[in-house]
């Protein structure tokens, strides 16, 4: 069994992980804890509170007792808004805290745009235009080309919670350019997980999630890989056959 630990701040899109251990096989367990989000606002202040070591290591005292093999802070905007070194900073004290390999879903999407083999990509963001703008810079430092950044100026997670599949593929199809060579959507608050399939058959590219991307990273973390081809070309770069 290998047991997947994540932070996840508040409640918005959480039920993506139950879907995504269905998907996962019956050898692999997902453990979410809910942090506490503090003010919900997609401001820097708000966004570098929300991930302070301080909630961090409150989340982190029930997530000990589930016997994770590594823990992944489940929340995009309360990494990379730390910028990039910042952003390791806060990585490296959650492993310390946590005794075990510990990252971000900022970090996950520079590492599975690598795993994918993109250079380009577009983003379709749900956050404001200056919040939106420093997950381009965080790429960028992470020796991603960015292609087109689309903000949707939603000041709240609870808001982007409520989005469904009109507004999801609305996103998308305003992100993405001709010269992306995969798009990503990087708000964990975003339900995405039943429709990644669909998303990249109609943009004809791989497309990357927050909470689809977060999970792979903890995988990563535990050095082991899952082919699950209902989770998009990410999780298609394993043989099907696991040894």
């Amino acid at each position: 069994m290998t047991a997947l630990g994540f932070l996840y701040p508040g409640h918005s899109a959480e039920d993506d992980y139950p879907r995504i251990e269905q998907l996962l096989g019956s050898d692999v367990r997902v453990d979410l804890v809910h942090t506490d989000i503090g003010e919900d606002a997609r401001r820097v202040d708000a966004l570098r509170e929300m991930g302070s070591p301080e909630r961090l290591a409150a989340g982190l005292r029930d997530l000990r007792l589930s016997g994770a093999d590594a823990v992944v802070w489940a929340c995009t905007s309360g990494g990379f808004v730390h910028g990039w070194d910042g952003a390791h900073e806060q990585v490296r004290s959650l492993a310390l805290a946590a005794g075990m390999p510990a990252s971000s879903t900022s970090f996950a999407f520079v590492h599975a745009v690598r795993e994918i083999e993109a250079r380009r990509v577009a983003v379709g963001a749900t956050y404001p235009d200056d919040v939106a703008a420093l997950f381009a810079d965080f790429l960028r430092a992470g020796g991603v080309e960015v292609t087109r950044v689309r903000g949707s100026g939603v000041v709240t997670a609870a808001e982007v919670g409520t989005w469904g599949e009109a507004e999801l593929f609305a996103l998308a199809r305003g992100a993405d350019t001709p010269d992306a060579e995969a798009l990503l959507l990087p708000d964990a608050a975003l339900h995405t997980v039943a429709h990644i399939p669909a998303l990249e058959k109609e943009l004809g590219k791989p497309v990357l999630t927050a909470n689809q991307v977060t999970v792979w990273e903890c995988l990563r973390l535990a050095d082991r890989r899952v082919n699950a081809p209902e989770l998009g070309a990410l999780f298609t770069r394993e043989p099907i056959v696991q040894v």
